[in-house]
């Protein structure tokens, strides 16, 4: 028995040393994988992301019609040339003294006279320039319009900003969370592996028993399986990342710690005004009663006649009955005097927009009150979870402390060793998985609260 022992003393000071080898090069990383920090992870993301550049695109989009709309406030310049055949001879009647009478010559012409202009090529032009008077109240009620269309843009864009942030950080944390697991996985096969070779030595000299050395051997077998499922999550997580990123898939990184996530000390009262001045859906619903009062008050404009100031001229070639230039200069006055109630009606509707618009007001204010509270609440829940598995991460460590020693002393077996370790593993899998939630919570907490990344 003394035998035995010293034996399993030998065994563990191996496996021990053997063990702290493998995690020293578990951790070298391979020279062409990039240290992606998340700060520059997401000013990546908010550069390059695919869905950030379309609401950006949508800004300027925006941008564009206000300056295109304005233009419409200056003079409008037409210009119109046609050129044809007559079809058919045209006949001009000039009856008698039409053209005036005269006491020398009497009447002109001096009978019913008829001109025929025969089939020939034609050309007819005319230039024309309008000003907008009346108009410019109504032009610049749609340019008001349209600018409160860009404002509305802008908060889309600040909105899909913080959500791909949001996004960004929880494939992060997700690659953070797999990378640790994945170390402490090919950690216990490392330890596996080398428990597996000393106690096949000792079942070999019979100083151990064959079913110690087969349950150390599907311990083995599991830690390997493990070590490649975590490894294709963590490359399909990797993958998602990259995406975000906008940048090529394959693209080989690893990621760094960042730092526990501490409580929040903040009044749920307070990070609920913060979230009705800062979100962009509560912004986006208050400019949509904006947005529905100017399309209000463009239809009362329409009561309004249209004025212009104008100036007209025609000329026709090859009809030599007709004058050959035309030129006037004047205002063009045009009202819709009579349209059988239609403006009523359209101003009806329009008002009913606008008391849509304050009532989806008030519903996104209240739920983005409830979005905080519960992500307040998840995030409490998720610190108080990581703050439980950190406890029992450290009892579990110090209870295989315990284990192993009163193994070496022969009070238990290896099997209570085994169990320890397995107790560890899992305390250890809890411990991160919490970890994830609590930098999840936290990131969701200050995507509710409206918080931009500077």
């Amino acid at each position: 028995m003394k035998l035995r022992a010293g034996v399993v003393l030998v065994v563990f000071i191996v496996v021990l040393q053997a063990f702290s080898s493998g995690v020293r090069g578990q951790g070298t990383v391979p020279p062409e994988a990039e240290s992606l920090m998340l700060d520059q992870a997401i000013s990546l993301a908010l550069q390059n992301n695919n869905e950030v550049k379309n609401a950006l695109l949508e800004t300027e989009k925006a941008r564009e019609q206000v300056a295109a709309f304005r233009t419409r406030r200056l003079p409008i310049f037409t210009l119109s040339i046609l050129g044809a055949r007559m079809l058919k001879s045209a006949t001009f009647e000039f009856p008698r003294g039409s053209l005036g009478t005269f006491a020398a010559t009497g009447p002109i012409p001096a009978k019913d006279t008829d001109v025929e202009a025969k089939p020939q090529f034609v050309t007819y032009g005319s230039a024309s320039m309008a000003q907008p008077l009346s108009q410019q109240y109504r032009i610049g009620l749609n340019i008001d319009l349209l600018e409160t269309n860009q404002a509305i843009a802008m908060e889309k864009l600040r909105l899909q900003r913080q959500t791909t942030v949001n996004d960004v950080k929880h494939a992060y944390y997700g690659v953070l969370q797999l990378q640790s697991s994945l170390e402490a996985a090919q950690e216990a096969v490392v330890f596996y592996r080398e428990l597996t070779r000393v106690v096949d030595q000792h079942v070999a000299q019979k100083a151990a028993m064959r079913s110690e050395g087969m349950e150390v051997k599907a311990r083995l077998a599991k830690a390997e399986k493990d070590v490649l499922a975590l490894s294709n999550a963590m490359a399909s997580q990797k993958e998602q990342l990259n995406r975000l990123l906008a940048r090529d898939i394959r693209t080989r990184f690893t990621v760094s710690p960042v730092p526990d996530p501490s409580s929040f000390v903040i009044n749920l009262d307070e990070a609920g005004s913060i979230a009705l001045s800062k979100r962009p859906e509560v912004k986006e619903a208050r400019l949509k009663v904006k947005k529905a009062e100017y399309n209000m008050r463009i239809k009362k404009s329409e009561y309004i006649p249209d004025v212009s100031l104008a100036v007209n001229y025609v000329s026709v070639y090859n009809v030599e009955v007709l004058p050959r230039d035309i030129a006037t200069a004047g205002l063009l006055f045009t009202w819709d005097i009579f349209d059988w109630g239609r403006k009523k009606r359209e101003l009806a509707e329009r008002s009913m927009t606008i008391e849509q618009a304050s009532n989806g007001v008030r519903e996104t204010e209240s739920v983005v009150l409830m979005d905080v509270n519960a992500k307040y609440r998840k995030l409490q829940e998720a610190k108080a979870e990581s703050d439980a598995s950190q406890l029992g991460l450290e009892a579990a460590r110090e209870k295989l402390r315990t284990t192993k020693n009163q193994y070496a002393e022969k009070t238990l077996l290896l099997k209570d060793v085994l169990e320890a370790e397995a107790a560890l593993a899992e305390a250890n899998r809890q411990y991160q998985n919490a970890l994830l939630d609590l930098w999840k919570a936290k990131a969701n907490f200050e995507k509710a609260m409206g918080e931009e990344y500077k």
